[in-house]
């Protein structure tokens, strides 16, 4: 015969004890979610960001020159082998790049302009383009280059010939 040792209610106490406590309302965060959540977004921005550079494919040229550290995106003017401008990833006229310029000056007069000229590319686009950037009033105006790759030798100048009985 089996006898309970905490008198007739004593089981049940328990039990009760056990259901009423378990029963509660839960005041945990599970952060589970949140992490995974977190570490798809990291990887998405991981892939993307190297793909949000600007995105006219230029062959810019090689130096020595240290990287410049800026807090803000700088715009871009492009000009490709051919002499075609971009502002931006934007095909434009060089009297629609000066419009333009003239209008970004009046929003921000002291943004940052990086011009990306090809390896390819003559003079004269890119002179035109520093022209009219310097015309528009903006003072903070760069050449991007690629780190790495420059050299310090200097190439020997070009022999021209000479005319006949002079030397």
């Amino acid at each position: 015969m089996g006898a309970s040792t905490g008198g007739a209610r004593g089981g049940y106490q328990r039990r009760n004890a056990r259901r009423r406590s378990s029963a509660g309302v839960i005041s945990e965060i599970n952060v589970t979610p949140l992490v995974d959540v977190m570490l798809v977004l990291l990887i998405v921005f991981m892939v993307a960001a190297p793909l949000m550079t600007v995105g006219v494919p230029i062959d810019l040229p090689k130096t020595d020159a240290k990287p410049l550290n800026s807090q803000v995106e700088p715009l871009s003017v492009s000009i490709k082998p051919d002499g075609s401008i971009f502002l931006m990833e934007e095909p434009m006229t060089m009297e629609l790049l000066a419009q333009k310029l003239q209008v970004l000056y009046g929003v921000d007069p002291e943004k940052e302009i990086r011009v990306r000229g090809d390896l390819a590319a003559s003079y004269g686009p890119i002179a035109e383009v520093l022209g009219a950037i310097s015309s528009a009033g903006f003072k903070k105006i760069g050449l991007e280059t690629l780190p790495g790759g420059g050299s310090t030798a200097v190439a020997p100048a070009p022999q021209l010939p000479t005319p006949e009985g002079q030397n």
